[in-house]
């Protein structure tokens, strides 16, 4: 069935799979299968080793992001999960605390992930998207102008997916705190990589709870923190913040039934995977991927530049890259990469190609840089125009 998949195990394909080394992965897949029938849904009566590795997690998880005594927090099975599970927190904040039954709003940066989107759209809540920044990043003065007394949440992403880059967390702290506005942080891409760039000693923003206008964050542990999927974390400053995104109802003749998830079963083996592999790498192992990672996006970021026509978008804050052309139509060279057996990744405002690099994608890293100048040169040569568009 696979034989025609493309070739993601050669760093192929620009973005879904994830790689720090050899080890880390076999140490992830043995614990997930260690724990292939276990569910997690039944962790506080039937399979106590399995709260106790996601407890455990969520402890490491809130340590590593800075957030004080009595925070809490929870996994889940990936990033769209714990944004919707934070936008519920937030809706029931607002019910509650502010005595307040809706309408409800979020504003959010044009580059926010769509699950806020998802989020809202179930649960009657819109969202107001907000023009960027020339340097890609969420425009601060304009997501206050455009919150309203409806808007319940505003979104930072760190990093925002289409580009790379993150937003001023510590600008939109400041507002949330002076209009009494609840702050969630989108780290799902960069959440289990930016501490350890940190450690590195590359100038990095706060964008954590140590910016104290966080209220929630997300994190995906199946992303940089190699993880097996499906694993996320959904982070809270309060404990109070993480019991408003539990459904506890009890319409049923079975029971009560309480869950802290959007979905009831869960995967076990997800939270044992993302147990195994913290304990494999440690604070150490994983400043070491992280110094691996950026130096091969430096690399990237370098060859790229290097080829006639081509610029980025946007300067790299993690491992992300985004980039673009003036002279040629780059979406007309991301189709002479397909022909050469690459999946391009695209964004579709600004025009550009895409690639969330791991370390799968360093030893193709000169195959790729040849076979994109010779991409650039053929569509050069002929003045082609593409009617792709980007999908994720």
């Amino acid at each position: 069935m696979a034989s025609g998949d493309q070739r993601w195990r050669d760093g192929r394909v620009p973005l879904y799979v994830f790689k720090a080394t050899d080890e880390a992965y076999e140490v992830g897949r043995n614990a997930y299968f260690k724990f292939f029938a276990e569910n997690a849904l039944g962790g506080k009566r039937a399979f106590h080793s399995v709260a106790r590795m996601e407890r455990e997690v969520v402890e490491m998880a809130l340590d590593l992001f800075e957030a004080p005594e009595g925070a809490g927090g929870g996994m889940t099975t990936g990033g769209t999960e714990s944004i919707f599970m934070a936008v519920r927190a937030c809706r029931e904040w607002a019910r509650g605390a502010k005595g307040r039954k809706g309408p409800f709003n979020i504003v959010a940066a044009a580059s926010a992930h769509p699950a806020f989107d998802k989020a809202g759209d179930s649960m009657d809540i819109p969202v107001k998207r907000v023009p960027l920044r020339e340097d890609f990043r969420a425009e601060p003065s304009a997501m206050k102008a455009a919150v309203d007394d409806d808007t319940i949440m505003i979104v930072g992403s760190a990093p925002c997916f289409p580009h790379g880059v993150v937003d001023d967390i510590a600008e939109l702290g400041e507002i949330a705190l002076d209009t009494d506005i609840w702050l969630h942080v989108d780290a799902c891409v960069g959440g289990y990589l930016a501490p350890f760039v940190k450690r590195l000693g590359r100038v990095f923003p706060d964008f954590d709870f140590a910016v104290p206008g966080v209220r929630s964050l997300s994190a995906d542990l199946h992303k940089f923190g190699f993880a097996p999927k499906p694993s996320s974390t959904v982070l809270y400053r309060a404990e109070e913040d993480f019991q408003r995104q539990i459904f506890d109802v009890d319409p049923w003749t079975y029971g009560r039934m309480t869950t802290s998830t959007l979905v009831g079963t869960r995967p076990a083996g997800g939270i044992a995977g993302a147990w195994a592999v913290f304990k494999h790498l440690g604070i150490d192992g994983y400043t070491q991927v992280a110094a691996d990672l950026m130096e091969m996006v430096d690399g990237y970021v370098a060859g790229i530049e290097a080829i006639p026509d081509l610029r980025m978008h946007a300067k790299p804050d993690l491992t992300i890259i985004n980039f673009g052309s003036d002279e040629v139509d780059i979406f007309s060279v991301a189709e002479q990469m397909a022909g050469s057996d690459w999946v391009p990744g695209l964004t579709q405002r600004p025009k550009g190609m895409h690639a969330m690099l791991s370390m799968l994608h360093a030893p193709i890293r000169e195959t790729y840089l040849r076979d994109l100048a010779a991409a650039v040169s053929t569509v050069r040569a002929d003045g082609s125009a593409s009617t792709l568009t980007a999908r994720y």
